[in-house]
């Protein structure tokens, strides 16, 4: 199974085994998976500091564009979390010909995050098991992140760059940190675990400079704009 070439437009390529098809949920664009708080928000709440009503991140274009950007990976069902046990009933069937893991999670040891700020001892790293393969066309490589803005999920994925037009016949999984040690209750089938951007692999030289004096009436000019019109972005500059 694969996203769909239409119109020449570039795809990435999710692929299951034959006997997962149909009974995995299916990675969706970004744009479509957007949380429920966010659809629920307000495009517009009082503020105490300016003493009007102003615009919330619901209006802010870089804040949602990273959001919808590329595609989510779900969780394949549900995981339940109750007095620091997890547990899950998943009926998908044995491997057959192509061996892959049944169970939603696996455990690292905190040992492998020895002298990093996510070290805790006497805790476990989780991983999320992924049953897509994937594969971005020639020259691209997939940054797997955690779900840009969610910050209402008891957990954050860590992030990784994987060339998946070269990486493209095995799983990738996804290492997570369970911050919410307080959360009880059932992480549903289809929670978004990672977000998956793809980006051209290209080499970038850094230019540093001071502004001339036409860029800094540029800047100027740019900058009262923004204060006087309100969604300028937005109309103008977003792409």
């Amino acid at each position: 199974m694969s996203s769909q070439n239409n119109n020449n437009k570039l795809a990435i390529k999710f692929r299951c085994p034959g006997e997962l098809e149909g009974l995995l949920p299916q990675p969706v664009p970004a744009n479509v998976g957007v949380p429920d708080w966010l659809k629920a928000m307000p495009t517009t709440a009082f503020s105490a500091l300016n003493q009007q009503d102003d615009e919330t991140v619901k209006r802010c274009p870089p804040f949602i564009d990273a959001m919808t950007c590329g595609f989510l990976i779900p969780l394949i069902c549900d995981i339940r979390v109750e007095d620091g046990e997890i547990s899950w009933d998943n009926d998908i069937p044995p491997g057959g010909e192509i061996d892959f893991p049944r169970s939603p999670i696996s455990f690292h040891d905190q040992g492998q995050l020895t002298g990093s700020p996510l070290f805790e001892a006497d805790r476990f790293v989780i991983k999320f098991h992924n049953l897509w393969t994937i594969e971005a066309p020639e020259g691209y490589s997939l940054f797997f992140t955690h779900p840009v803005n969610r910050f209402d999920l008891p957990f954050i994925t860590l992030s990784g760059l994987v060339d998946c037009d070269r990486y493209r016949d095995s799983w990738i999984h996804f290492p997570a940190h369970w911050h919410n040690t307080g959360f009880r209750g059932v992480l549903p089938k289809g929670t978004p675990i990672a977000q998956c951007i793809p980006v051209k692999r290209e080499d970038w030289t850094r230019q540093t400079s001071a502004f001339t004096e036409d860029e800094a009436q540029k800047v100027h000019a740019l900058r009262a704009a923004l204060k006087r019109e309100p969604g300028l972005y937005r109309r103008k500059f977003r792409a």
